[in-house]
């Protein structure tokens, strides 16, 4: 039974001296049941589940985080200054660059120097449009020093050396004297980098060289040999995995290559609509078949790691779902080679509940980014000119912090479901964990646009003495904020749950992420 039908029978009943049992009082189905394992912790949920990915795409890094140090927009050697705050709100811990299937066309020499010495180059996969390289990596590690976070950094396989791939972790990494090193205190930066992550390719199936699992299996290990340790710098080499549910793809690299990696990328996008692709004009149909999308995750998460799980019994290897998210057509008017897209409330539940899938196999899953940081795809910022305004998919990153580094709580959600014509989904996602406070967080989103639904949460292991909350939502499903009304989506305090003996209740809003710390 739905909220609004419980509401009408309470007033009815009410009106006839009639006592209603409630849904939460019986059992029904319409009620969610969640148990918190707060008693069974082991695995850490890291904080680079939370990652960004930022590629030459559009406006990502033109416009979005490059502007030039000459520009009217307030900027610290030429990175915004704006951009860097909003993205500092969420903690990024690490930033994917150049690509994408940039990537595989991009050669690192050609972004270093002088920036009017700098070759032009022309940017095949994303709009046909000329790039003067004036971001290149000089730029990429002072905006990970601006955010304080991780680079990773993906290298050309598709079109690129191994030679030239070598010669780029040396440029980095190396602290002695040498071509590269000399190159690099040359252009400005005397001592090398720290660089953890490096990705050998992206995307080798398809558009970094349309290869076969075989192949590539032989070309990871080609080129990872000389993606080498200088002095104490260790990096974590990612290999190029699946596209969406390629099993096979899992099971060659595992087998051939997994002894030489570190880590196995992912990448899934759930798409959009059903009856249409806007990011903004959609009906419930295309709603649920979005948010049905974004709930396959869990199957692609839980069969790849089952496939490493054969190979890395002892989880050596992380998943790193290094893109994922919506992808809707772009907004009328705009290049549709820059991806450019608006982002709703549905773009929330999304990133919600993709998040929450992450956050339960982190004992596999230790890094993911999300596709794209800024202008593109569904990206936490949009820019024009010097308008910024922060998207519903910022404001969940915002609102899930609190579990960057914690400890996850392992949950059993029996969940209502969420029926749409003759299909039905899970009307409920969640996610718990403990902080170094010991105050427990739950992350739950209501996937259903139309209704409210009740949680009853048992607590193992630890008692709720104060709970405290937060809910993102709005009155529409299309809901989504402008440069001209920037704050229609964002969060507000949520106080509709109780403490009971055994953990808590609490009633989602229709369509909503909510945040509940329980102290």
């Amino acid at each position: 039974m739905k909220m609004t039908q419980r509401i009408v029978l309470a007033v009815l009943a009410s009106s006839f001296g009639i006592c209603v049992t409630h849904a939460a009082d019986t059992g029904s189905p319409d009620t969610s049941r969640l148990l918190i394992h707060a008693d069974k912790t082991k695995d850490t949920i890291s904080r680079n589940i939370y990652g960004q990915f930022s590629e030459h795409l559009g406006r990502c890094v033109y416009e979005g985080i490059w502007v030039g140090e000459n520009s009217s927009i307030p900027n610290t050697r030429g990175i915004r200054n704006d951009v860097v705050a909003a993205l500092k709100k969420i903690k990024v811990p690490v930033l994917r660059w150049p690509g994408g299937c940039f990537a595989d066309e991009y050669h690192w020499k050609d972004g270093v120097g002088l920036h009017t010495e700098r070759p032009t180059m022309i940017n095949t996969h994303w709009g046909g449009v000329t790039e003067n390289n004036h971001f290149g990596t000089h730029e990429f590690f002072d905006l990970c020093h601006q955010l304080d976070c991780e680079p990773y950094i993906c290298g050309n396989v598709g079109s690129g050396t191994v030679n030239e791939m070598q010669q780029w972790v040396e440029y980095m990494t190396f602290g002695g004297v040498s071509p590269m090193a000399d190159w690099r205190k040359k252009n400005g930066q005397d001592e090398p980098w720290r660089l953890k992550y490096f990705g050998v390719g992206n995307e080798n199936w398809g558009c970094g060289g349309n290869m076969t699992a075989e192949y590539y299996a032989d070309q990871y290990k080609r080129y990872a040999t000389y993606v080498r340790d200088f002095g104490d710098n260790h990096v974590f080499k990612i290999a190029c995995g699946p596209n969406g549910a390629d099993y096979h793809w899992t099971e060659v690299l595992m087998r051939e290559a997994g002894s030489r990696m570190n880590g196995l990328a992912l990448h899934y996008y759930c798409g959009s609509g059903r009856k249409g692709r806007s990011a903004t004009d959609f009906e419930e149909a295309d709603w649920f078949i979005q948010l049905k999308n974004a709930l396959r995750m869990e199957e692609l998460v839980a069969k790849h790691a089952a496939i490493m799980d054969k190979y890395d019994a002892a989880k050596r290897i992380a998943l790193a779902v290094d893109e994922w998210g919506a992808w809707h057509s772009v907004e009328p008017g705009t290049n549709p080679g820059f991806l450019y897209q608006q982002n709703t409330l549905r773009d929330a539940l999304v990133a919600g509940c993709t998040l929450n899938i992450f956050n339960n196999h982190c004992d596999r899953v230790k890094m993911a980014n999300i596709a794209q940081m800024i202008n593109v795809l569904q990206a936490m910022i949009l820019t024009d000119k010097q308008k910024v305004l922060l998207t519903p998919t910022w404001h969940v990153f915002e609102l899930y912090t609190v579990h960057h580094d914690a400890t996850l709580l392992p949950i059993d959600l029996k969940a209502a479901d969420y029926k749409f014509g003759s299909e039905k989904i899970p009307a409920v996602s969640a996610s718990a964990s403990r902080d170094a406070a010991g105050r427990i967080h739950v992350t739950l989103c209501n996937l259903d646009p139309g209704a409210s639904t009740d949680v009853h949460c048992e607590l193992q292991g630890a008692q709720a003495k104060k709970l405290s909350g937060r809910v993102l939502t709005a009155s529409e499903m299309t809901a989504h904020n402008t440069f001209d009304q920037t704050e229609t989506v964002k969060p507000t305090t949520f106080n509709s749950f109780k403490v009971t003996g055994t953990g808590f209740s609490t009633t989602l809003p229709a369509k909503s992420v909510v945040l509940l710390a329980i102290e």
